[in-house]
């Protein structure tokens, strides 16, 4: 296993396809998200909106520390297509069921998308990409993922209304069949790759987790739990503002398109400035758009949080993952990355579970939802002015 990052650095057509895929991929199952607590609702499971997308993260976290070390041993690109095939097979089977019970199972089941292809992208990456440009690079693959969120966010509800939800799970899995047939055209990275057997699904106290990786991940779970709150609660919140139920998918919208606006230049300014200089403002900048939210009373205030959170969540996100392949082993970026994908979900399945909760179909609890993830990002901000930060920088750092 070797890092094939040149010394001369040029982006080539295998960054672009790995790109693509992840553009499509992330759009297969946003486009679901603004649609399935009203689908959920429609099966009678009104009270459990707050598993939606804490289940999927659950899956998504346990299979963290499978992905990563396959994708150490095994390689890249099957962890990547695992991820993407899940997807295909989910999205098929949300229309043949009619009961909640086989709806939460599905949703423990789509979670081991999100567990094995951002792994192996980023892993992938890794591989490819000089330390001193990684945060541009995952930058740019992070705005392909973002552009596939926002299409996807903005696609789910009008299909569902044109159409179907049906027509809309269907265009789902087309996208991430899509998605998977690209990555099929990309080179391995991995050079001395293990044969398949059931070894490799053995996961030691070793493979859990990547002690280097620490800070990031602390930080990583706090900012998270804001994404889980967000996603959870802002359908509702949108139709108790006045936002109607068609445009809820142009609220995250919003939100995407902060985020792709700040992506490329969060990342690159990591490059230039360190990370824990981005991370600072980025951190600051959620606690600041959480609480606006929670304190929106119009569509338009709700917008306006929604953007900053956005721009918050953009610089952050990209700025994360690099920091923690410069900080990982080089022969275990795939357990470095996966370490950090596990807290990730962690705090966004946490926030999902807690903030549906606290809101319990109660209007006038939504401010108290928000609050919590402002003072969660608030704590990630002052933490990165501490001792155990300044710690693990790295010599490029500021």
């Amino acid at each position: 296993m070797s890092d094939l990052a040149p010394k001369k650095f040029a982006y080539n057509t295998q960054f672009w396809l790995l790109c693509l895929s992840s553009l499509l991929f992330f759009a297969s199952f946003n486009m679901m998200i603004p649609e399935l607590p009203f689908h959920l609702t429609k099966l009678g499971g009104a009270d459990y909106k707050g598993l939606i997308i804490s289940l999927f993260t659950l899956t998504a976290m346990i299979s963290r520390p499978f992905s990563g070390k396959l994708a150490d041993k095994l390689g890249r690109k099957p962890v990547i297509l695992a991820g993407s095939l899940v997807c295909v097979a989910s999205s098929l089977l949300y229309p043949m069921l009619s009961t909640v019970f086989g709806f939460l199972l599905l949703r423990l089941i789509h979670g081991f998308s999100t567990g094995f292809t951002p792994t192996g992208q980023a892993a992938y990456l890794s591989d490819v990409i000089p330390a001193n440009r990684r945060g541009e690079a995952m930058g740019l693959l992070g705005t392909a993922g973002t552009l596939g969120m926002s299409g996807g966010l903005a696609i789910g509800p009008w299909m569902t209304s044109a159409v179907s939800v049906n027509a809309m799970f269907y265009l789902s899995a087309f996208f991430a069949l899509m998605s998977a047939s690209i990555v099929l055209s990309i080179k391995e990275t991995i050079r001395e790759r293990h044969a398949i057997s059931w070894r490799l699904l053995e996961v030691h106290r070793r493979d859990l987790f990547e002690p280097r990786v620490l800070v990031p991940c602390l930080i990583m779970a706090m900012t998270a739990y804001a994404y889980g709150n967000l996603f959870t609660i802002v359908p509702d919140f949108g139709l108790h503002v006045g936002i109607p139920k068609e445009d809820s998918g142009l609220l995250f919208a919003y939100f995407t398109l902060a985020s792709l606006m700040v992506r490329l230049i969060g990342g690159k300014a990591s490059d230039i400035f360190g990370r824990v200089a981005v991370l600072r403002v980025s951190t600051f900048l959620m606690m600041t758009g959480m609480l606006w939210i929670g304190m929106s009373t119009t569509p338009n205030m709700l917008i306006i949080g929604a953007f900053i959170y956005g721009l918050a969540q953009g610089a952050t996100s990209p700025t994360l993952l690099a920091w923690a392949t410069d900080l990982s082993d080089p022969e275990h970026k795939g357990r470095g990355v996966a370490s950090l994908y596990i807290f990730m979900e962690f705090g966004i399945g946490i926030g999902a579970l807690l903030s549906g909760f606290l809101y319990g179909n109660n209007a006038s609890q939504f401010i108290l939802t928000f609050v919590v993830s402002s003072v969660l990002s608030g704590i990630s901000f002052l933490y990165l002015w501490t001792s155990p930060v300044r710690r693990v920088m790295k010599p490029y750092e500021k």
